[in-house]
């Protein structure tokens, strides 16, 4: 493949994978990469990714997609070299790497790999990880029983057999830390175990993409950047890195909803001012002058739907509001299943969002009465219990996907709800083409309170973007 169409394949599945390459940008990044050079990798990975990712979340997935396309190596690494002074032993190497390597996997191939795995992971040698990293996939990666041409690799058969993890403690014992006294020690090795795994992944992904092609590999296996997950499928590895990217969208959340409608009119009189300047005219008042605006911060109350079909989504929820309680001058936070329950004393100055969330999990039964979602009842408990929560100063935020279990959604008490806030938004985890369908009543409250698709920061960015 031509140098172009393997360029122009990777902004594809660039795209592919959700990160924004323009056509102007791939442009750029073929004249940067023509300009350094093809000679050395790394450039070349440089100059794309100095061209082509804007945001430090998109680096992962930008990674994984230029080691399919650009990787560091073709074939079996662990293959002999030098061939060319003996056909027989080329032969005989062909017909090893056929039948699954010339690298043995028996009980004892593992042992002494695994002694010299400790041995690189104590020292902390990048290389040797990598060298081993392709060796464990070679000899115990191998899915048996597909002819040459069908060969498919695992990570998990190596992770299954090498078991990385159990080592630790030899690493440990061998570089003799105390194991009880020293978890700075134990952390950095449990790093190195980490980074081998990765390795691994990567090298399972080299070996399908030469099978499959690249194209292909790049479908399945690399993973949306974190501004893309769907907050309903993230894992809880992905939580903390979400926290990091709404604090930002929560203060620009925070200054779109203070902004004041009516900031170019006047505020109260100034007559010590009006008086001064009516000296000149002879003591009439052409001219008045008034007092600027003070700013203020209005308050937000956020209700939160906490059943379990929206239960990640739960979590994004809580961060958000951890990221909101500071930027307004009073947050009152009810979760509710199908009666409301109001949490906002967890939100105090100094709180732990991590054992926060882990105690109102812990504590959702007090949200749910008959443990079916009923927001009927939610709304119309709210109403009758906090009353005093909504007023002129108010933003009222919704976050739930507006499924009632077909009961009563008591649609003038949000719509009185909504009138007496200042202002009201329904944040809505599911796609609109799932509105309405089965027990959703999406578009009978959209008709009420201004309702947004939310599965993901890009969406949340975009609604905080769009506020008037």
């Amino acid at each position: 493949m031509a140098f172009l169409d393997r360029h122009i394949a990777f902004l594809e599945a660039l795209r592919k994978a959700g990160l924004p390459v323009s056509l102007s940008e791939g442009l750029d990044a073929a004249d940067a990469v023509l300009t350094l050079g093809l000679e050395d990798r790394e450039n070349v990975r440089a100059a794309y990714a100095a061209t082509l990712v804007k945001k430090q979340p998109h680096r992962a997935g930008f990674d994984h997609v230029f080691d399919l396309y650009f990787p560091a190596l073709v074939g079996d690494p662990t293959r002999v070299t030098d061939l060319d002074a003996d056909p027989a032993a080329a032969e005989a190497d062909d017909e090893q790497a056929t039948g699954g390597g010339a690298l043995g996997d028996s009980p004892v191939d593992l042992a002494e790999f695994r002694d010299a795995l400790v041995n690189a992971l104590g020292m902390g040698d990048p290389d040797a990880l990598q060298t081993l990293a392709r060796e464990a996939v070679q000899r115990f990666g191998l899915i048996r029983g597909r002819g040459q041409g069908e060969q498919r690799w695992s990570s998990y058969n190596v992770m299954n057999r090498v078991s990385p993890g159990e080592l630790v403690d030899r690493v440990l014992e061998g570089l003799l830390a105390d194991l009880d006294r020293d978890p700075t020690m134990r952390r950095l090795v449990q790093a190195q175990v980490e980074a081998f795994e990765a390795m691994v992944d990567a090298e399972v992904r080299r070996r399908a993409a030469e099978v499959r092609g690249p194209e292909h590999v790049a479908k399945y296996t690399v993973r949306k950047s974190i501004d893309q997950i769907d907050f309903t499928s993230a894992r809880k590895s992905d939580l903390e890195e979400m926290r990091r990217e709404i604090g930002p969208l929560a203060r620009r959340l925070a200054t779109r909803l203070n902004k004041h409608k009516a900031s170019k009119q006047r505020g109260p009189l100034d007559f010590r001012r009006t008086v001064r300047a009516s000296v000149s005219s002879g003591g009439v008042p052409l001219e008045t002058h008034h007092k600027p605006r003070r700013p203020s911060r209005s308050d937000l109350v956020v209700l939160c739907d906490v059943s379990g079909s929206v239960a990640n989504f739960a979590n994004f929820t809580l961060m958000l509001v951890f990221a909101l309680r500071e930027q307004f001058n009073r947050v009152r936070a009810f979760t509710f299943v199908d009666e409301i329950h109001e949490v906002s004393d967890r939100f105090h100055p100094g709180a732990d969002p991590i054992e926060t969330m882990a105690s109102l999990a812990a504590s959702a039964q007090h949200a749910s009465l008959w443990g079916r979602t009923n927001y009927g009842r939610a709304f119309t408990r709210f109403v009758e219990l906090h009353s005093d929560a909504l007023g002129p100063k108010t933003n009222l935020l919704i976050l739930g996907d507006a499924r009632s279990n077909y009961s009563d959604l008591a649609l003038p008490v949000l719509k009185q709800m909504e009138h007496e806030s200042r202002h009201a938004w329904w944040l809505n985890p599911e796609s609109p083409r799932h509105w309405n369908t089965g027990d959703s009543a999406a578009r009978d409250y959209a008709k009420i309170v201004t309702m947004v698709e939310c599965r993901n920061l890009v969406q949340l960015g975009d609604f905080v973007h769009d506020l008037a």
